[in-house]
């Protein structure tokens, strides 16, 4: 179909272009339908009733953004995404959006606004309130939608979403898709309007088998965000005229005469029965548009199935270019505190661009954060420096949808400990949106998180590093700088990446002061350094560890050569095996735990290879905290993590 006939603009819709476009969907998701049957595919999620949907198309601007979910083919049709890209998707082909990496239904389009669907329910909420602030923060009247189902209005970011929404007064439509069934189970009593978790002021009820009253409710919450008045949660009560997915039957849990009832509203036969009874279109014209409709989806089908698949690359778009080192500018004449650099790091980023913000709990002052790395930046960038609700998933799920509108984010998580309630947006959109739109989408952002132990008082939940929990979520820098002329390097370097980046910052050396070179070179992400030559031994380390790293040489008596890592995502292991032709032994040492921790994968890396494996004298020793916990007694806490000890030990063994 010529997607010309769908104007996104806000005139009323052609009866008949709506009714076709109603159609394509329909015929697109029977065609996939026979396709699975023939063993042409290996998966599929229908839209089946919910294709009055599309109708949201004559309500949205071409600046405009949207958040679909997988039931939501018409909206992308409607949007102007075609059937020959769908049939692609569908058949994983090379050339599909997201390279053959995603199941159908997980529609994306740079090109026409359209953000890529994460499979994880309403995922998407929080990037499409990030989104909305980046238009309210950048003055344009553009609007954010996003599309949500019912069952997952019971999500927690669905709430942190629309909470964040109406605090901040976001030009945000939540389009709610109740078909009353969340796979099989029955959603009508977990709704959060019916336990008054949803207040009736910002709450639209619609019966949405109706496009034309859908539209006028849409069109309605679009008017009232451009005004600045605030969100809007769009109920839209549908009809699931098919199974869940491909997987699924819904015959087993719902009764014959349920499903009769909603077959009786197919939202396709209806319209064509009202526009046939109006005398805007008669049967026989009717009869001969499906018959196009239908030969026009198998012609894009069969196309499809010529393309090519993809090739077995699955590490591309991991990382977009490397962007070119540049020198941070922070250059004290005195000795100075990783924390110092940091601020005067943030504050030379909030001065190069207005699209720099920053994001995080009680980072504003007079506090400036826990620990005063934003001391003083709300005041010289009032405009780019806010506190943020108590809530991780809001700060990395904002944050997601704010680099997609062009903002560099540099949020903070107060802790590394805290990062678990934000995980999902960190492993499901930030750190996997390059690789699953194959580079198309991004999301460049820095997340500051003070870390690690060797500082009593700290227990549990304010003393871990989890560095190798991070180091597994693939597409995300992972960064530890052990200096202030390191934090300030790798952060200049971060904020100008166009990945993201963790940032962790070790609190026991954090206040330790050290000259800055006059000469400070760039400092590339992933790249480690040998912080002092030796003959006998390689010690890699990072972070915390060094401190404990260089006491134990001191006393070992021998000559190691000690290398800082910076980064343990990306690993330079380049580093490491030089290291180790010089001196063919090799120690690991770091405080997280132990088991499945960057020290075993880089001596898996090195024991693994025969070139490296042959550079060996002695088998390689890891120094490690226990597989347990920071315990808040120092007895505990000293207990658990690496000593000095250990580190002089394990170089003495390497060295019998």
């Amino acid at each position: 179909m010529d997607n010309d006939l769908f104007d996104l603009s806000t005139t009323d819709p052609d009866p008949r272009a709506l009714l076709r476009l109603m159609f394509l969907s329909r015929e697109g998701d029977r065609r996939e339908g026979i396709l699975l049957r023939q063993g042409k595919g290996w998966f599929q999620v229908s839209g089946t009733g919910h294709e009055t949907l599309g109708v949201l198309a004559w309500g949205l601007r071409p600046d405009d953004y949207l958040f679909p979910y997988y039931r939501d083919r018409a909206v992308a049709l409607g949007r102007g995404v075609t059937t020959a890209e769908l049939a692609s998707a569908y058949l994983a082909k090379a050339g599909s959006s997201s390279g053959g990496r995603q199941m159908p239904g997980h529609y994306s389009s740079r090109r026409l606004n359209i953000f890529s669907v994460a499979t994880p329910t309403a995922a998407q909420c929080l990037p499409a309130a990030g989104a909305a602030w980046g238009f309210k923060l950048a003055g344009t009247d553009q609007v954010a939608v996003a599309m949500v189902g019912d069952a997952a209005t019971r999500q927690g970011e669905f709430y942190e979403a629309v909470a964040f929404a109406l605090q901040e007064k976001l030009p945000a439509v939540f389009v709610i898709e109740d078909n009353r069934y969340g796979i099989s189970t029955p959603t009508d009593k977990f709704f959060p309007y019916r336990i008054g978790a949803l207040g009736e002021k910002a709450l639209v009820r619609v019966d949405a088998r109706d496009p034309f009253v859908l539209l006028a409710a849409f069109r309605a919450a679009v008017a009232r965000a451009r005004a600045g008045e605030g969100p809007t949660v769009l109920w839209c009560e549908l009809d699931r005229l098919c199974s869940h997915t491909s997987s699924d039957d819904q015959r087993l849990y719902r009764d014959a005469a349920d499903l009769a009832i909603d077959a009786a509203r197919d939202p396709l036969a209806l319209l064509a029965q009202k526009l046939i009874a109006e005398g805007v279109l008669t049967p026989a014209e009717w009869e001969a548009e499906q018959a196009a409709l239908v030969q026009e989806v198998d012609a894009a089908y069969r196309a499809a199935e010529l393309e090519p698949d993809p090739v077995p690359e699955p590490l591309t778009h991991l990382f977009g270019p490397a962007s070119v080192p540049v020198a941070s500018p922070y250059r004290p004449s005195e000795p100075t505190t990783m924390v110092a650099a940091v601020n005067e790091t943030l504050k030379q980023a909030l001065r190069e661009s207005e699209k720099v913000l920053l994001f995080g709990e009680d980072i504003e002052d007079p506090k400036g954060g826990v620990f005063g790395l934003t001391k003083g930046l709300t005041t010289a960038f009032p405009t780019q420096v806010f506190n943020a609700p108590l809530a991780e998933a809001t700060i990395l799920g904002t944050a997601v949808g704010l680099a997609a509108t062009g903002f560099k984010p540099l949020f903070e998580i107060q802790f590394t400990d805290f990062l678990p309630p934000a995980f999902n947006q960190l492993l499901t959109n930030v750190a996997n949106l390059r690789w699953r739109t194959c580079g198309e989408w991004s999301c460049p952002m820095v997340i500051l998180a003070p870390y690690g132990a060797y500082l009593p008082g700290g227990s549990i939940w304010h003393s871990e590093s989890n560095e190798g929990i991070w180091a597994h979520v693939h597409g995300l820098n992972v960064v530890v700088p052990s200096t202030p002329e390191d934090a300030a390097g790798l952060l200049w370097s971060a904020i100008h990446s166009n990945d993201p980046t963790l940032f962790l910052l070790p609190k026991h050396i954090f206040r330790k002061r050290a000259l800055i070179s006059a000469q400070a070179e760039p400092i590339p992400l992933g790249k480690a350094v040998v912080r002092k030559p030796g003959r006998d031994i390689t010690l890699v380390t990072f972070g915390n560890c060094i401190e404990v790293a260089e006491e134990a040489i001191e006393q070992s008596g021998l000559s190691v050569e000690l290398i800082d890592l910076r980064s343990v995502m990306p690993l330079d292991m380049q580093t490491i095996v030089a290291s180790l032709g010089r001196t063919g032994r090799l120690v690991v040492v770091h405080e997280d735990a132990r088991t499945t921790g960057i020290g075993q994968a880089i001596i898996t890396e090195v024991t693994a290879n025969p070139e490296h494996f042959q550079l060996l004298y002695s088998a390689p020793q890891l120094v490690a905290r226990l597989d347990t916990y920071i315990g808040y007694n120092p007895v505990l806490e000293y207990a658990a993590l690496p000593s000095v000890a250990q580190v002089v030990a394990a170089l003495q063994q390497v060295m019998e």
